[in-house]
């Protein structure tokens, strides 16, 4: 027998073993719990279940425009503490109900353009510091449990199929994985109106990245590309325009027989480096006193990019009616 056939044969073996092993990997559902989880009904949410891989998707659906409102916000954590609560046990177990969390979006072209800037500008001119940073608390306690993949035994990835801006960006960096889809385009461009980032990008940047290479990205305002931060290695698939969810599948069917070391690989990763609620807290207050040293002239600037981001919605059908609560 020649060393090709030998070799051909080799790779048949390890390619039915895989096969074998990704099936007996699959984690038992939890039949009892599961049906309940996905029943439920959101205002600015959907989710949906692939019970063959064990994954949750969950699509950001907002009422209004495509930002982050303290509805959106309210119903998050509720996702997070639904999904929490159907794990009998945080331990990597093959009766596990779920290996995955996806979280996406709905609306064509837009991941998600961030934080919520006219309210901003309200608040700021109206003195009400107390509801800006409740605000960016409550955001912070969402991306503290996504970067500690909600505390629960499971991979966590952000597809991104267009625009993530600001918070967007920052929602995005928190989770193990990005996946973006070649069009998608990432900035913070808070720097723009006198400001950073203060829900996590920092944190998340520096451990992603390095501390200088995060501060040159935030501090420049620039549009990234998906190719670009991909070779920075911030995206860590970048998927063809439409194969996003595709690509996603694919990985997850993959790397079930792998799920147990991958997800020991992020436990590491976050034994290293960890992300405390504490510091984001921290920067939140910092943010906070930044917000409020903002001059009329930087909310003005502020205030013109909302509208253009409002105009572009009203161009493009985007925005679904509702109150942005």
């Amino acid at each position: 027998m020649t060393l090709i056939q030998n070799t051909a044969i080799i790779q048949q073996n390890q390619d039915y073993n895989l096969s074998r092993a990704s099936t007996s990997t699959l984690p038992q559902q939890h039949d009892d719990t599961l049906p309940e989880l996905f029943s439920r009904t959101y205002d600015h949410f959907e989710t949906r279940l692939d019970h063959s891989i064990g994954a949750m998707w969950c699509y950001m659906r907002p009422q209004g425009m495509p930002i982050v409102t303290h509805g959106l916000l309210s119903e998050l954590n509720d996702i997070q503490k639904s999904v929490q609560s159907v794990f009998p046990s945080k331990q990597h177990t093959p009766d596990r109900p779920l290996s995955y969390f996806v979280f996406a979006s709905r609306t064509p072209g837009i991941f998600n353009l961030g934080g919520d800037l006219s309210r901003f500008a309200e608040c700021v001119r109206s003195g009400d510091r107390a509801t800006i940073h409740n605000y960016a608390r409550a955001c912070v306690d969402i991306v503290f449990e996504n970067t500690n993949a909600l505390h629960l035994p499971i991979i966590t990835m952000a597809l991104v199929q267009g625009d993530a801006l600001g918070g967007g960006f920052e929602t995005a960096l928190s989770f193990d994985m990005i996946v973006a889809e070649r069009s998608a385009k990432f900035c913070l461009p808070e720097i723009i109106f006198n400001l950073f980032p203060g829900m996590g990008a920092f944190s998340f940047l520096s451990r992603k990245l390095d501390a200088a290479r995060a501060q040159r990205l935030i501090t420049s305002g620039d549009m990234l590309t998906a190719e670009q931060l991909y070779e920075m290695g911030v995206v860590d698939i970048l998927a063809e325009d439409g194969e996003g969810e595709a690509a996603i599948t694919r990985y997850m069917q993959k790397n079930l027989a792998r799920h147990s070391g991958l997800y020991a690989i992020n436990q590491t990763r976050r034994a290293v480096s960890p992300i405390s609620l504490g510091e984001l807290q921290d920067v939140v207050d910092l943010w906070t006193s930044a917000v409020f040293r903002l001059t009329d002239a930087d909310l003005r600037k502020m205030e013109r990019l909302a509208s253009a981001q409002s105009k572009r919605m009203a161009r493009t059908g985007g925005a679904r009616p509702g109150n942005e609560k």
